[in-house]
């Protein structure tokens, strides 16, 4: 049974990596045709790049380290709030810096959770959830 969980896991990511090489790929095309380069178009870029590491990571060590998809998700945040109207509420500046804050301590937290500094010993390689 865990086999097929795996192999499971395995054609999800394949499916993940070729949707993102292929958003990549119109992002690039629509660049080119647009004949310009915004910052939203190299935001989103970004993006792109860090899904397929997390993918790489995956396929190298067969697990999904949690701090990737938080960073992705400070990453996408950040864009957001780049690339706001000036026109928007205030208030959702301060919940969107706020959600950042938030997935930063996250990361920070699940960084240091094992770390020599605490006291704790870390855990064998390829063990982070």
């Amino acid at each position: 049974m865990n086999k097929v969980v795996r192999n499971i896991q395995l054609v999800a990511v394949v499916f993940i990596l070729v949707g993102t090489v292929l958003a990549f790929g119109f992002e690039i095309n629509e660049m080119y045709k647009a004949h310009r380069v915004t910052l939203a178009d190299l935001l989103l870029m970004f993006i792109y790049i860090e899904v397929i590491g997390m993918i790489g990571v995956f396929w190298e060590s067969k697990t999904i380290r949690i701090t990737y998809p938080l960073l992705i998700a400070i990453t996408a945040l950040a864009r957001l709030i780049i690339l706001q109207d000036k026109d928007s509420a205030s208030v959702n500046l301060i919940y969107q810096g706020a959600s950042i804050l938030l997935l930063a301590v996250a990361v920070f937290i699940l960084k240091m959770r094992y770390s020599k500094k605490l006291g704790m010993d870390k855990r064998s390689e390829g063990e982070e959830a």
